[in-house]
This record gives C-alpha cells, structure tokens and sequence, in this order.
C-alpha cells in the first residue's frame, strides 16, 4: 500500500507541506509551473533549496502582486482576526463564498478543488467558532487569504500527484508561548488551530513559538487516516519542507513515502476499570472527557460485581505514547482505584473523507478500503442537518441521496 508518512515533531504550516510533498514529487519544477499557471499572477509559488541545522530542504515561498507576504502562520492570524481592517497594507476582505467560488474557478482536477473547499471549510468553521459568527459571516483579510489558498491547493494537488493510498502522521508539536496577532497577544495553539485540532494526538515541548497554523491543521485533519508511530515501511523517498524560523533544533517538516504492507498491525492498549458507582451522567461525562484526550474508542460493557451489583466495565481504546493522559483522565472523572492494561494488535482499513455537493447542500462521505472490500458510508450530521431542514426523516433524506 502506497503510503505518506509525516514527522509533525516540529509542527505543520501549509508552506512546509508543499516543499516537503514537492520534494517526494518527480517533476516539482512542471508542478511549480502548473500550479502558477493555474494562478494567474494572483499568487506565485517559488521553491528554493536551504540548509537549517545541516539538513538540505527545500523552502517555498508566496508572493501576492510582487510582494512576498512573510510566514505562513502570520496570515493566519490575521485569518482568525478576519474583522480586523487595521492591518498595513489596507488590502479588501473577502468572504466565504468568495474564496468558494475562487477555488471552484481554479483549472485543476475535480478531486483537488473537492479537496480544497473542504479544507478551507474546516479554516472557515474554526474561525466562525472562534468569532462566534455564523459561517458565512465570515470575511477574510484578501493578501492572508490568496496566501493561505495558495498553500491549501497547492498541496491538495501535490497529493492528488503522489496517489497515495493512506497518509499516517506523527502526534503534532503545536508549540508553546504566544502569538502575536492583529488582536494582541493570542496562547499557542492560536484558538482556530485548537479547534480544528479538536480529536487529533497534540502536545507541547520545549520549543517556544507558533508550530502548527490553523492552515496546516486543516491539512492534517482532512487527509491523515490516524496519528502515531511511523508504520513498518519500505521508504523509497523522503522530502523535508523547511520553516522560516530560527529554532534550537531543526525547524522543517519531513514526508517519507514508501510501501506498507496491507495486512500490517498497529499495536495499541485497552485500558478498562470496573465501575459500580457511578451514575449514567457521570458515565457519560467520563466518556466524553476520554475522547477528547484522544481515546480511539470508549465503551460500556454490562457486568455483575460482588453483593449482585449491576456494574460496568468501562473500556477505553488508546495508542501507547497516550496511556499516561488517558490514565490520568480515567482516575479523575471515574471512581476507580485500579486500572487494567491490555496490548493488543488493531488491523485497519484505510480510510477517507470526500465531500459531494448534493441539491441539499455538501454531504460528507466517509470511505473505507482494504483487504479486498470498498466501503461507503454518508456522514450522519450532515443527514440530519438536511432532514431537519427539509423536514424529513433520515430514512428519506438516504433515499433522496440515492
């Protein structure tokens, strides 16, 4: 199986994905050129080769009516202060569907603009929950905006290029400290790359600064299948995407692509406790928790204890380098005193979201492939979405989607 395998351990910015994935590309000279064609002088990629603690990579830059903008991140941030009309260059703002119909007007494969809009709907969710406005209130400073599209389709289309089958990642490195915004001072991760990060592994380490953007944690969230060790594979390139800071340790994102065996095991544990005091509510709140420190899985198993007690086994699902936040999770939202630790092999198969326009609006659909079977499947909340709309049933709403 042909797999993309990426080392978030110094984080993840839309430039440093493009020049990592246009290292591992064949041709990244006629992919500059068609990209640039495809642009039309509104953005203009460059890649240059660099040195950062030697390591040779490639860096990519952006530049917006002759002017190269500066660093990813920082366009970001002026994405999440998207109401602010203060900044330097007094450049329009520009809505949702602007930027819709932008990258919908591209001349590039039906996959990759599809891509695109889903990524840039995951940017433009995070900051309507940020701002607390709805989606499509939503305006964007226009020079961040062309920059951070730029970056979104460029490797939208790198991807579609490499065909991969399945892209594994790293726990990503946010970084700590603040950031500094058109708004002030904003806490690293910045709010919208929090948000868009809301289930995927993260933390923090010494490095103090930005790592991961609200650009690139769209990225990540669209197109990696799951998060952890770097799976047994036979590597056959690898591609380092530089940042523009300066760090104590190597600032650069590195992409390896290479073969994965199908039938390939992922090890993970199964933490599980016995619990016989605790209400439902109180149940349910500790499954929630769990899942939002990163359980794959949490469950209830019905049991009898001692003196004929109806109990429950609580199960949770995690990968190892998780077990001590998982832990600490059980012990503070359970009553339990002991917790049970199992190891176990998990088999997977690979999975994806691509999003169809329907006459009721986008659906979600969520595909699953390997060992020989094809899987679809709509995505439940936006099913009910339209049926609560159009007020319908869910059964009907399917059928409707045929």
């Amino acid at each position: 199986m042909k797999t993309l395998y990426l080392d978030l351990s110094m984080g993840a910015a839309g430039d440093m994905l493009t020049a990592a994935l246009l290292e591992l590309h064949p041709s990244p000279e006629a992919v500059l050129e068609s990209l640039n064609r495809v642009f039309a002088g509104k953005a203009v990629l460059s890649a240059s080769k660099e040195q950062k603690r030697g390591i040779t990579g490639t860096h990519v830059t952006v530049s917006i009516d002759g002017e190269v903008e500066g660093e990813e991140h920082h366009h970001t941030c002026e994405l999440e202060q998207s109401h602010d009309h203060g900044h330097a260059h007094h450049h329009h703002h520009i809505s949702l569907a602007e930027v819709r119909a932008f990258i919908s007007g591209l001349d590039l494969p039906e996959n990759v603009i599809r891509d695109s809009l889903a990524v840039y709907d995951l940017i433009a969710g995070a900051e309507a929950k940020v701002h607390g406005h709805p989606i499509e209130n939503i305006h964007f400073h226009e020079v961040g905006t062309l920059d951070a599209m730029a970056d979104v389709v460029s490797v939208c289309y790198l991807i579609s290029e490499l065909a991969v089958d399945r892209i594994v990642a790293s726990p990503v490195h946010v970084g700590s400290g603040t950031v500094h915004c058109a708004h002030g001072e904003l806490p690293v991760p910045a709010p919208a790359t929090q948000e868009i990060l809301k289930g995927v592994p993260i933390y923090s380490a010494d490095i103090r600064g930005e790592l991961c953007t609200p650009t690139g944690a769209a990225l990540l969230k669209h197109f990696v299948t799951s998060f952890g060790a770097m799976p047994l594979m036979h590597v056959s390139g690898i591609g380092y995407g530089l940042g523009t800071k300066e760090f104590p340790r190597f600032n650069g994102l590195r992409a390896l692509l290479g073969e994965t065996d199908e039938s390939a095991s992922e090890q993970i544990l199964e933490l599980a406790c016995n619990l016989d005091d605790m209400t439902g509510e109180e149940l349910a709140y500790a499954q929630e928790r769990l899942f939002q420190a990163g359980a794959l899985d949490v469950y209830f198993t019905g049991i009898g204890m001692k003196k004929s007690r109806p109990a429950v086994i609580l199960s949770c699902i995690c990968r190892a380098e998780q077990r001590d936040e998982i832990l600490a999770c059980m012990f503070r939202h359970t009553t339990s005193l002991g917790i049970r630790e199992y190891v176990c092999n998990r088999y997977t198969m690979t999975r994806e979201f691509e999003t169809r326009e329907t006459p009721y609006g986008p659906v979600r659909i969520k595909r699953a492939s390997g060992y020989g079977v094809l899987r679809e499947k709509p995505e439940f909340d936006d099913l009910k979405k339209i049926a609560d709309e159009q007020k319908l049933s869910l059964r009907e709403v399917k059928k409707l989607l045929g």
